[in-house]
């Protein structure tokens, strides 16, 4: 497959709108390009227009397997007069192709598909086997992960790569992600007797002042860094001059394995408590889904190895690194079977869910180059 080949792959597949939705089909045409190929690819629906992609390549008999794991979907575009570019158009400018998801994920996507497809095609036959495995709903629950792990995707692996975007170097750790809700129910009036009913905004507000030090005791994890929490989404109201009987917001935590998703959970659940205290407070939360963090030893054979196969194709060494969000990852390793495992993808991690979204291409074809390697070597 030539250079040109190569790119039109990331262009077609960043043109697939799948904000949050619509994986199927990305998966389709994977699939497609797959058994263009040669290569097996099955479709597992999880809902209408939503669907998870599974392939693989090498000698089934053996017990050696490798998993290149990614996700189907992307977040939202937000503005679309805010982009410089068109973020479904696919545009290349000096070098860098823009749109959402260029770099997270539909670039390691793409790497991986053409890594396995060239692999397949190599005379050399490969001494392991090779999985890709490509997800719904990894940016909104891990809806794919999950059921694909509680069917035993993962119960064979001797290790994993996952595509998110690092720009093609190795992490091995990321934080948790922990999504919540807390309601507050009030009691609706006319906005000129407020003391008569029970301001549901105003409650939940005591809530939001509470979170801002909820975590201000929690020390620093030596591996992936602070316990970040954010209040993001607030509802409440719907006409001016009445007092709101109800009000809702989101909040996201990234729990550190010192201070994990229980006792994220178990925190919150003791403020909510104490709020409830007081006299016409009605506060309810509840857990959306919740990530747990994921380390692999760094010192280990199968980190070192990546590292040495990235710092080689890339032309530089660099520190093994750790990110702030989560993965996939973080439902693949509930399996029973323990396997080492790292974050590996094209793009910058900083470009993720922004305006202007973009790949650099030289790294995008670097990063295809370096899941060659690895299954080269690795299963070697």
């Amino acid at each position: 497959m030539n250079k040109q080949e190569k790119i039109e792959i990331l262009q077609d597949l960043v043109k697939i709108d799948s904000q949050n939705n619509h994986e199927a089909q990305v998966a389709h045409y994977l699939q497609n390009l797959f058994e263009a190929h040669n290569i097996k690819a099955t479709i597992s629906e999880y809902a209408p227009d939503r669907a998870n992609l599974v392939a693989e390549i090498g000698n089934p008999s053996s017990d050696q397997v490798l998993a290149f794991a990614g996700h189907l979907d992307t977040v939202s575009v937000g503005d679309r007069d805010l982009w410089t570019y068109p973020p479904l158009a696919a545009e290349i400018h000096d070098s860098k192709l823009y749109g959402r998801g260029s770099a997270d994920m539909k670039s390691g996507l793409a790497a991986m598909v053409i890594a396995m497809i060239e692999l397949n095609e190599n005379v050399a036959p490969l001494k392991g086997r090779i999985r890709f495995i490509g997800t719904v709903g990894e940016e909104n629950g891990a809806m794919g992960s999950r059921d694909l792990t509680i069917d035993g995707i993962a119960d064979d692996l001797s290790g994993m790569v996952l595509g998110e975007p690092t720009s093609g170097r190795v992490v091995y750790a990321h934080n948790g992600s922990l999504n919540y809700t807390v309601s507050s129910t009030g009691k609706s009036v006319h906005s000129s007797m407020p003391e008569q009913g029970v301001n549901a905004l105003t409650n939940l507000v005591q809530f939001v002042n509470a979170e801002a030090t909820l975590f201000d005791d929690v020390a620093s994890s030596p591996e992936v860094g602070p316990l970040v929490h954010s209040v993001t989404i607030f509802h409440s109201g719907d006409q001016v001059n009445s007092i709101p009987g109800s009000a809702t917001l989101q909040g996201n935590i990234r729990p550190i394995p010192e201070f994990d998703n229980q006792a994220v959970i178990d925190r919150l659940n003791q403020a909510v408590d104490q709020l409830n205290e007081a006299p016409n407070m009605d506060l309810k939360l509840t857990i959306n889904y919740s990530f747990k963090p994921v380390i692999s030893q760094a010192d280990s054979p199968f980190v070192q190895q990546i590292k040495h196969i990235s710092d080689s194709v890339l032309g530089s060494e660099a520190p093994l690194a750790v990110i702030h969000g989560a993965t996939d990852a973080s439902e693949y390793t509930k399996s029973a079977n323990q396997f080492p495992l790292v974050v590996l993808g094209a793009g910058s991690w900083n470009a993720a869910h922004r305006i202007d979204e973009n790949v650099a291409l030289d790294n995008y074809l670097a990063v295809l180059e370096i899941y060659k390697q690895i299954a080269l070597k690795v299963l070697g």
